[in-house]
């Protein structure tokens, strides 16, 4: 059985956003984004892939496809196969997210 502490795999970087690998199979992705004030990732998409955000720490602005949002913690969204997607922690505090993409993703497509 494969275990881990969220807390202990909480790491953030001064200079961008940071993704901390918790589970990975064939199927499934799963990871820790630790996000400092003023940073986000930027709007991408994934063909046939589905990514699930879910806020457990500080609040993010969030878009997916033509659509934004706030959350806090406890909330989450779902980015579907195909639509671009991305986060920003407009701040003041840190922002801490469970993500999770199934099927496993190939390299993101980035979109301007």
């Amino acid at each position: 059985m494969q275990v881990v502490n969220l807390q202990s795999a909480k790491l953030f970087s001064p200079e961008k956003l940071k993704k901390n690998l918790l589970f990975q199979t064939d199927r499934l992705m799963c990871d820790l984004y630790c996000l400092e004030p003023g940073q986000g990732q930027k709007p991408h998409l994934h063909t046939d892939s589905d990514k699930v955000y879910i806020v457990l720490e500080g609040e993010g602005r969030f878009r997916v496809g033509g659509e934004e949002a706030k959350l806090a913690p406890q909330m989450g969204v779902l980015a579907p196969a195909g639509l671009e997607h991305g986060v920003q922690n407009d701040g003041p505090g840190r922002l801490t997210l469970l993500v999770v993409m199934a099927p496993k993703p190939p390299p993101m497509i980035p979109t301007l």
